[in-house]
């Protein structure tokens, strides 16, 4: 009884939430994409190119530049984005595992393959399509 009196009193009145650890709110799929289509450069510099240290160096900058999309779209999934919009966009989810499956082992970091590039591209598109509809 004590208890739950002291614990009462010390319980906040109000509950508040935060996009990340600072809650700058600055969220935006351009980041995903700009380095997808890093991706995508890198991979065309890669096939044009017979200079064995430079192929090198482009998949190494490649599969980088890969995790970076990953990284900014996990932001989204999981900061930016909150139940409501996902009730609203079902097709949220999926299009964020599809997207981040792309720009993974078995996506853009595991290929040269610039179709594979701009699937994912495309996959940022459509999930900056749906950000933009919950920015009105």
């Amino acid at each position: 009884m004590v208890k739950a009196f002291i614990t009462a009193k010390f319980e906040p009145k109000e509950s508040v939430f935060a996009h990340c650890d600072l809650p700058c709110g600055v969220y935006d799929p351009a980041q995903a994409k700009i380095e997808a289509l890093s991706v995508k450069a890198c991979m065309e510099k890669y096939a044009a190119s017979a200079d064995a240290d430079f192929k090198s160096r482009a998949v190494a900058i490649k599969e980088e530049r890969s995790e970076l999309v990953k990284h900014h779209l996990w932001v989204l999934w999981t900061d930016y984005f909150k139940p409501n919009h996902f009730e609203s966009y079902p097709q949220l989810h999926t299009l964020f595992n599809e997207a981040t499956k792309l720009a993974g082992a078995g996506g853009s970091k595991g290929t040269n393959d610039v179709a594979v590039a701009d699937k994912l591209i495309g996959k940022i598109d459509e999930i900056a399509e749906i950000f933009w509809a919950t920015k009105k």
